[in-house]
């Protein structure tokens, strides 16, 4: 993935918990993200994950960062907050704590919220 300094909604970007960073046996990697997207003319707020089969496992988030170049799939999302309705996955309190982090962050856009790293695409420098 490419690290961007400056947000814009067009270029897919993403912010990550570098802390994160789990994987499964299967060589198969996630990131947990945030992400900002138009959805019917609206700005919504999404939280999520990003994934990647690799192999060998990366030791490390940045590890990830680098090696991640497949963007089709883009983040998988859990919930979406749009200032009025919430969609989402998970128990009830994954769903109070990922609402704890969109209402700031759309409330606050375009921000990232505080434990998170950001921009990152898959879309090539212009």
């Amino acid at each position: 993935m490419i690290r961007e300094t400056r947000f814009l909604i067009s270029r897919k970007q993403f912010a990550v918990d570098l802390s994160t960073l789990t994987t499964d046996t299967d060589s198969t990697a996630y990131l947990t993200a945030v992400w900002y997207r138009r959805r019917r003319g609206v700005t919504v707020a999404c939280i999520g994950h990003l994934w990647d089969i690799q192999d060998p496992l990366p030791q490390d988030a940045a590890e990830f960062l680098q090696r991640h170049d497949d963007g089709r799939h883009g983040g998988t999302c859990h919930s979406r907050w749009d200032g009025d309705s919430y969609w989402g996955t998970g128990t009830l309190a994954d769903q109070e704590e990922h609402l704890a982090i969109l209402r700031p962050m759309l409330a606050d856009y375009p921000t990232i919220p505080d434990g998170y790293d950001g921009w990152y695409t898959f879309q090539p420098r212009r």
